[in-house]
């Protein structure tokens, strides 16, 4: 009986012992991933989760809403931008002698009249051909019909009474007899400085395309470099960037520009301008008018209003126009309608160091019974220069 309850228990230990050997065996196998299940329409996204390059989140203190700085809305955030450089003031060369100092500029366009005349007149015979050729040479250089007439019926008086003519007493010669005609008794200053009262009013007037304004900027200059203080009047208020390009011209000097509205009304620019001159104590008022066509009645008309504004105020001293050298014997056309709609008083001729003939000084002088103040000898800043007769002759015959 004890050897039979003996056998059961050893068959028992062993079947305990065969079953765990299988469990462990299976345990160890692994097992096939699950299938995946659906996904779920309804279901909201997935958070992101933090990649393998993220930072690892820091621990920070956080701030409550009161710790806070919040706008209060009561004054703009203002980005402070760097003051913007005033313009740089120049010192414009002086004017005593500047015309001299051109004057290898002036001659190398235009001596080719004083020495076709010098060479017609050192022929050996003066025949009728030979005086011809001379008021051909006179005419070709834009000098006029009577002007031209004049001068040669002195030169060949002179050339009578001489008898031998050596090349210095030609020259000698023709330069007085063109000085003359020149006319070297002319009033040729500018009038900037009125006795009784300041400041001086000065009118520029003239053609599209003639270099008005840039005359009346380098006008400025000069006046600056002789000591004045100027006022500048925009009043040309139909051309776009005019006023802008006179405003230049004065920042560059210390000139203030008065200006209106582009398509304003120029008379009242004009007006205002002046009254700043006034009531600044300046010297000088330069008014840059609209460079209308000669043929516009309309406009012409209107050229008379700006001064009769002006005259409201003060007196016009000056009316400078300004003709272009190169255009010869249209200038005076231009010249002479002007001249009938205000008083001009003194000619600025622009460009004389281009292919201008000098005889315009003389014909212009003849046309309007105004002198040639002004001369233009080049694109420089300072190349406006005071016409003087006898320095101008000098450049006509060369040394």
């Amino acid at each position: 009986m004890d050897i039979v309850i003996l056998a059961v228990v050893i068959a028992v230990v062993v079947l305990g012992a065969l079953g765990g050997l299988i469990v462990g065996s299976r345990r160890k196998k692994q097992l096939p991933p699950p299938p995946p299940a659906a996904p779920d329409i309804t279901a909201p996204p997935a958070e992101p989760h933090v990649g393998d390059e993220a930072e690892t989140p820091r621990e920070e203190p956080r701030r409550t809403i009161e710790e806070v700085d919040l706008p209060d809305g009561s004054a703009p955030v203002v980005v402070e931008e760097p003051p913007a450089e005033a313009p740089q003031i120049e010192i414009p060369e002086p004017t005593a002698g500047r015309l001299v100092r051109l004057r290898t500029r002036l001659s190398r366009s235009q001596n080719a009249l004083g020495k076709g005349l010098l060479t017609l007149l050192s022929r050996e015979h003066l025949d009728e051909d030979t005086w011809e050729e001379i008021e051909d040479t006179l005419l070709t250089a834009d000098v006029g019909v009577q002007p031209t007439q004049e001068l040669v019926e002195r030169l060949r008086e002179r050339v009578k009474v001489l008898g031998t003519r050596t090349p210095e007493e030609l020259r000698t010669l023709l330069r007085e007899e063109l000085v003359t005609l020149v006319g070297p008794d002319m009033d040729r200053v500018v009038k900037t400085e009125p006795e009784d009262r300041k400041p001086g009013i000065v009118m520029v007037v003239g053609v599209n395309g003639t270099g008005k304004t840039t005359t009346t900027g380098k006008l400025a200059r000069v006046l600056v470099a002789d000591g004045q203080s100027v006022v500048l009047g925009a009043a040309d208020t139909f051309r776009a960037a005019a006023a802008d390009q006179l405003q230049t011209w004065g920042e560059r000097v210390g000139a203030h520009t008065v200006r209106g509205p582009e398509g304003g009304d120029p008379a009242s620019v004009a007006f205002d301008a002046v009254k700043e001159g006034k009531e600044t104590g300046a010297n000088v008022v330069l008014i840059d008018t609209a460079g209308r066509l000669h043929t516009k009645t309309g406009l012409m008309d209107e050229l008379g209003k700006v001064k009769r504004v002006v005259e409201k105020q003060a007196p016009v001293d000056e009316v400078l126009l300004v003709l272009d050298a190169t255009t010869g014997q249209n200038g005076l056309v231009q010249a002479r309608v002007f001249s009938e709609v205000v008083d001009i008083t003194g000619i600025v001729l622009t460009k004389l160091d281009g292919t201008a003939k000098g005889g315009i000084v003389v014909a212009v002088q003849r046309e309007l019974g105004v002198p040639v103040k002004l001369v233009g000898l080049g694109e420089g800043a300072d190349d406006l220069a005071p016409f003087e007769p006898e320095a101008f002759v000098d450049a006509l015959i060369g040394e």
